[in-house]
């Protein structure tokens, strides 16, 4: 089978709650202290996919991590019980969702060995991600353990990686060879800039990247201290398009000429600051969008409800739509319980491009296998958790218990 995209979606855990832990992230923040609704959230998520797959995309699965990380806790020399508040929300936070920032993904078109190579994010900005990757490179291994990958531990944490949440590729199709993007910040403000340089240069070598097709482009400052925590938040590229607030980078000009000149079919497509301003883009995450390539060939964006409600974006899309631009489709989600942590339907996404024959077949989704997961979801999720409960006996109970049923939904015991 050719090399297609696939979608590999975080499932919600459990233990989704709102504790604002996330600094730079305006929606995390804003809502820290709000009563979150895990059930909710996991069911909006498997909606989600279920959209995915109606338009004939490719889609698979990530599990939610142990909640609360008892061995990240033992390494602090506490528990959950006895660890003070913050400690433990930042052991129970259920952020693995956000499958963006599991890894860097290089497809096999544009490696020198010819696989397709995955990178784990160490997320070592934020003490709550900084435990993720463990877990989450146990499941790469296990995914993607055919001899057509090439799975990479985490760059050194003296060097922040934030995944492909700051990663881009434009190519003439997935199949094909591209240009890799990687954007780094250096400085937003009163926010810290997540991505370093020398991580992105080290993930560049580890892929084995030809230099010639591979841009390093620092974001704006502006992006970072308005809430652009990462990349996705103001551009998203598929294929040939690049789709970008006129805010997004220090210096696009080079980016622009290096895609022209490697990919003849290269569109980009530009929100100016005075149709949308950076505010509105954020608050709606009109790029922490899906935009993909169905079988039917049309360009489609795939927005949260926020963008429709917000007017200035809902103006823009409309008419870029009735303009005949290289997006030809909309489609919204409801992803609110993501959202109002500080995550859109990119956020909750990773993008392989690969052959699904090479995958195991656990990891892929269809509607049969959706329906086994939602209705674990209706069995086990907690309905509520508010912020002061996070080391309530009963709710852990209940946390870990949930993700034992999933587990053995899936029928993935070795990542119990």
């Amino acid at each position: 089978m050719p090399l297609v995209e696939i979608n590999f979606d975080g499932i919600i855990g459990p233990s989704h709650n709102y504790a604002g832990l996330s600094f730079g992230n305006v929606a995390s923040m804003g809502h820290g202290g709000q009563v979150s609704e895990p059930r909710a959230a996991a069911l909006q998520g498997v909606e989600k996919m279920r959209s995915n797959l109606a338009l004939g995309l490719a889609q698979g699965i990530f599990l939610p991590h142990p909640r609360p990380h008892r061995d990240w806790l033992a390494r602090l020399g506490t528990t959950i019980e006895q660890a003070e508040p913050i400690i433990a929300a930042n052991a129970m936070s259920a952020s693995p969702m956000w499958a963006a920032n599991a890894a860097t993904v290089s497809p096999a078109p544009d490696t020198a060995d010819s696989k397709c190579h995955l990178t784990v994010a160490n997320l070592r900005t934020m003490p709550h991600r900084s435990h993720e990757w463990p877990a989450t490179l146990a499941q790469l291994q296990v995914a993607f353990a055919n001899d057509a990958f090439a799975v990479h531990g985490p760059v050194p944490p003296t060097f922040g990686d934030e995944g492909a949440a700051n990663h881009m590729r434009i190519a003439p199709r997935h199949d094909a060879p591209g240009v890799e993007i990687l954007v780094y910040g250096v400085s937003g403000g009163a926010f810290p800039a997540r991505q370093h340089v020398e991580a992105s240069k080290a993930i560049a070598r580890m892929h084995r990247l030809d230099p010639r097709r591979t841009a390093f482009v620092p974001q704006s400052e502006e992006a970072i201290a308005a809430g652009a925590f990462h990349n996705d938040v103001v551009a998203v590229a598929n294929e040939r398009v690049l789709f970008a607030h006129e805010q997004a980078f220090a210096d696009k000009q080079p980016l622009l000429d290096m895609c022209a000149a490697h990919v003849p079919v290269f569109e980009y497509v530009e929100v100016a600051a005075a149709d949308v301003p950076l505010e509105d883009a954020i608050r709606s995450y009109l790029f922490n969008a899906q935009l993909v390539t169905p079988p039917d060939g049309e360009t489609t964006l795939i927005v949260p409800t926020e963008a429709r409600e917000t007017a200035s974006v809902w103006r823009w899309l409309e008419r870029h739509l009735a303009g005949n631009g290289p997006i030809r489709r909309v489609e919204v989600v409801d992803v609110r319980q993501s959202m109002a942590n500080g995550g859109g339907p990119a956020c909750l996404r990773l993008r392989v491009v690969a052959d699904p024959a090479t995958v195991d077949p656990r990891f892929m989704v269809d509607e049969a296998k959706l329906d086994r997961v939602a209705d674990a979801v209706r069995r086990h999720w907690p309905e509520q958790i508010t912020h002061d409960e996070l080391q309530r006996p009963a709710l852990i109970a209940d946390v870990e218990r949930a993700r034992a049923a999933l587990v053995e939904t899936l029928d993935l015991s070795e990542l119990g």
